[in-house]
């Protein structure tokens, strides 16, 4: 797809290939054929419909039938119809009536689309296609999971100097950091993973209108529920007007983008470690890091992550702020709109791969962390200040501040002034004894702590 305009439809499609089933046009007509004949299905197995007659067992799988078979090359059937109507939604139903036309299915052919308003199929189909993305996407992001999770263990024990503000702080170790990140994306993919997915089947402003003026007796509601939830695995939303108010889907969204933030936030701490020589990268054969310094291997799997996120959440975001929005009953706006939501998944997709490349080729340079330590012996002014505010010594936050505050301090300076302290013994040989490699807390408990 060299002339593609989009970069997920072109230079990225063999990496969001999963979701072409998922948020194709094809997908979306797919959804909306299936949606149309489990509606019809339903009100043939209403004993208070009589004119939708009981079907037989060979009339059911038929109709089931033109489900399983709905190919891309039937799609394009519905698309020719389209060009007619000029109304998607319209077209299937065309699509369908023309395919029990000459069978025992034709007398009941106008029981397709019965009562129902072209939100009820598309907030469905929407529905069914952020289910299906889902269950490309959480996967994905729960490999990213256990990925770091898997370098945190391996590097729990790795002592290194941590940053404040990018200046020397207390130690910590590298699988500590990683663990940081792995239970932040944690929680936010079961926060994804919680988003009920709603969805509607109730007519032109939600009320059942059309329904009740038809069949008063039945039991709409119920009808409603047996499609969305037992057919679909969605959750039925019973308040909404002509559309579902998609509060849902900027729930998801949000969700979805505060994953993605977290994960900009690991690719740019990883970059910067990788800046720092804290991590090098596995070469490999036949790869250019520059057209001019050949020496470079760039951390590209990163920055590639980072600035596909950002793409991911201008779309989440936008969807999250305008869905939830619309005048009056409904206007179109958000017809459009929905037809992006593929986007966001497949930017996202795109990222989470590339971080996991990213992190796959990580080696730990282990010497230069350790000399980091060791040239940051100003570190211990904490554990020094707090053991002697425990011993009751006057001031003793000063006293270490002015000892080394922008100082270079050694290890013998550090040793001096632990010796001339008026310490409990144990307490002094315990500080004496401390390196900046050692006083690394409970860091490594703190990562067999992970779920």
């Amino acid at each position: 797809m060299i002339t593609a305009i989009s970069p997920i439809d072109g230079r990225y499609a063999s990496k969001v290939k999963e979701l072409a089933n998922c948020f194709s046009e094809y997908a979306l007509m797919r959804n909306r054929v299936r949606i149309e004949i489990l509606w019809l299905l339903a009100l043939c197995n209403e004993e208070k419909i009589p004119e939708c007659r009981s079907l037989t067992k060979d009339e059911e799988a038929y109709l089931k039938k033109i489900i399983d078979d709905f190919t891309p090359q039937e799609a394009e059937k519905v698309k020719q119809i389209e060009r007619v109507t000029n109304h998607d939604v319209k077209a299937v139903e065309y699509y369908i009536k023309d395919k029990i036309s000459n069978t025992s299915l034709e007398s009941i052919s106008e029981f397709i689309h019965f009562a129902c308003t072209s939100e009820d199929i598309n907030n469905l189909s929407h529905a069914l296609m952020l289910k299906d993305g889902l269950e490309v996407l959480l996967p994905v992001q729960q490999e990213v999971m256990d990925t770091l999770k898997a370098l945190a263990q391996k590097w729990k024990s790795v002592p290194m100097l941590a940053r404040t503000h990018g200046q020397p702080a207390s130690p910590t170790t590298m699988g500590k950091e990683l663990a940081v990140f792995v239970d932040r994306l944690s929680k936010q993919n079961r926060k994804v993973a919680q988003v009920e997915l709603l969805g509607k089947i109730n007519g032109a402003v939600g009320n059942y209108n059309a329904h009740l003026a038809a069949y008063p007796g039945v039991d709409w509601i119920s009808l409603a529920r047996q499609i969305v939830e037992n057919e679909l695995g969605l959750k039925l939303n019973i308040f909404t007007t002509q559309i579902e108010p998609h509060d849902y889907m900027a729930e998801l969204f949000d969700a979805i983008s505060r994953f993605n933030t977290i994960l900009l936030d690991l690719d740019r701490d990883i970059w910067t470690y990788i800046s720092m020589a804290y991590f090098g990268q596995k070469t490999v054969k036949g790869e250019v890091g520059s057209s001019t310094m050949p020496h470079k291997v760039n951390p590209i799997d990163f920055e590639n992550s980072e600035g596909n996120i950002g793409l991911a959440n201008a779309i989440f975001r936008h969807l999250a702020e305008k869905l939830p929005v619309s005048r009056l009953q409904r206007d179109l706006s958000d017809s459009t709109v929905l037809r992006n939501m593929g986007v966001g998944f497949g930017y996202s997709l795109i990222a989470y791969k590339s971080t996991l490349k990213g992190l796959g080729k990580l080696q730990l340079n282990e010497h230069i962390l350790a000399r980091d330590l060791d040239n940051a012996w100003e570190v211990l002014a904490e554990p020094i200040q707090t053991v002697m505010r425990k011993a009751g010594i006057e001031k003793p936050y000063e006293k270490l501040k002015e000892l080394t505050r922008g100082q270079k301090i050694t290890k013998e300076d550090i040793r001096r002034f632990i010796k001339g302290l008026d310490l409990d013994e144990q307490d002094k040989q315990r500080l004496l004894e401390l390196t900046p490699a050692t006083y690394i807390g409970m860091a490594e408990a703190i990562v067999d702590m992970l779920d």
